[in-house]
């Protein structure tokens, strides 16, 4: 079936969005060696690619009405009249919505993460940025082909993109400054999405989501790790007025991605009453949280860039974020690469007992 055939409102699959090409195609004719740690990352990088038809386990059945397996008590709506005058189909069917809805941002984050890795291997003036940024353009390749797998074969529903989410996509890829596309896509938005889908794996109880979720994290881990590297040098030597307009670009960039996890187009495809669904989730602890926690990524990341004035610590107060100034990127990267590697293992350990099983059977059938 078509992917036309699968989105929730019709979408012309065959118009393209065109963001016109800015800024400078860069050759570098210097190929010394680079910095070291930009370039163990490259290493990294090359060492950590992964098939996604051989790593995941695409066999294990999912529910579409609820393919991660959440909770109930994750459902804001579950203690609603509105949940409560819905039935059990139309309950359902709000979860394949919801979960189609969320899975498809991804899905469309990963192509624009895909497109603009490629457009940092054109514009970046360094070779060990273009290095690492050309490793990083195969990695988004994957992810778009794994959500794009889950989405077709496991829940059969898609989503356009999320308005928020092309805004500042279009805005990153607009300006002719090369370090746009980074602070854009590697500190914001795949920043954000770090820290979403890690939420999403920690409460997710179906084995392939969680297999998804990790190892798609594992490689955006790195992205992240990248554009802190690389921009951390170069806004050193900005003078105040070039970095106070990177801190606006931040500030409007936030506030698109504080929104864009609301999912009014859910709301508004099923003809529920949108604005009061979105009082009760913004209200509700659990959505606090999740906001809050969304940030985790983004907002220690732009204070280690630079990228902290007074305009950036006044919007992050103002979301309730500041705090997470504090955290500690490089336990939350270790904690992505080991959550990974935990559950290669555990797969590894479940194919020996089969074959153990397996190879029993066998010889009490040669007996």
């Amino acid at each position: 079936m078509s992917t036309k055939d699968l989105y929730s409102i019709p979408v012309d699959v065959e118009t393209r969005w065109d963001v016109p090409m800015v800024g400078d195609t860069l050759f570098t004719w210097d190929y010394d060696d680079g910095r070291d740690r930009l370039l163990a990352l490259y290493q990294k990088g090359k060492d950590k690619q992964w098939d996604s038809t051989k790593r995941i386990d695409w066999s294990i059945e999912v529910d579409p009405n609820d393919p991660a397996g959440f909770p109930e008590e994750y459902n804001d709506l579950a203690n609603t009249d509105i949940w409560r005058k819905m039935s059990k189909k139309e309950q359902d069917e709000f979860g394949r919505h919801q979960s189609s809805w969320l899975f498809s941002q991804f899905l469309h984050g990963e192509q624009g993460a895909m497109v603009v890795s490629a457009r940092i291997v054109e514009t970046v003036p360094d070779l060990d940025s273009k290095f690492y940024a050309a490793t990083q353009t195969m990695d988004e390749a994957r992810h778009v082909e794994v959500y794009s797998k889950f989405l077709q074969e496991k829940i059969g529903l898609v989503y356009p993109m999320n308005d928020d989410l092309a805004a500042l996509l279009k805005d990153a890829l607009e300006h002719k400054e090369w370090d746009y596309a980074y602070l854009g896509m590697q500190v914001l938005i795949e920043g954000l999405a770090l820290a979403a889908f890690g939420l999403y794996r920690d409460m997710a109880k179906n084995p392939l989501v969680q297999q998804i979720l990790a190892y798609v994290m594992q490689d955006e881990a790195r992205h992240v790790a990248f554009g802190r590297l690389s921009l951390k040098d170069y806004y050193a030597e900005l003078s105040d007025k070039e970095r106070a307009e990177r801190e606006e670009f931040a500030v409007e960039g936030c506030y698109l991605m504080r929104d864009r996890f609301e999912g009014r187009e859910v709301f508004d495809t099923l003809g529920l009453p949108t604005e009061e669904i979105l009082e009760i989730t913004r209200n509700s602890e659990i959505q606090q949280v999740f906001q809050s926690l969304l940030f985790s990524r983004i907002v220690p990341c732009m204070k280690d860039i630079g990228l902290w004035g007074d305009k950036v610590q006044k919007a992050y107060a103002d979301m309730g974020v500041l705090d997470m100034a504090g955290v500690d990127l490089e336990a939350l990267m270790r904690d992505d690469e080991d959550i990974a590697e935990k559950i290669d293992a555990a797969k590894a350990e479940l194919a020996l007992r089969r074959q153990e099983i397996k190879d029993t059977i066998s010889l009490g059938a040669s007996v």
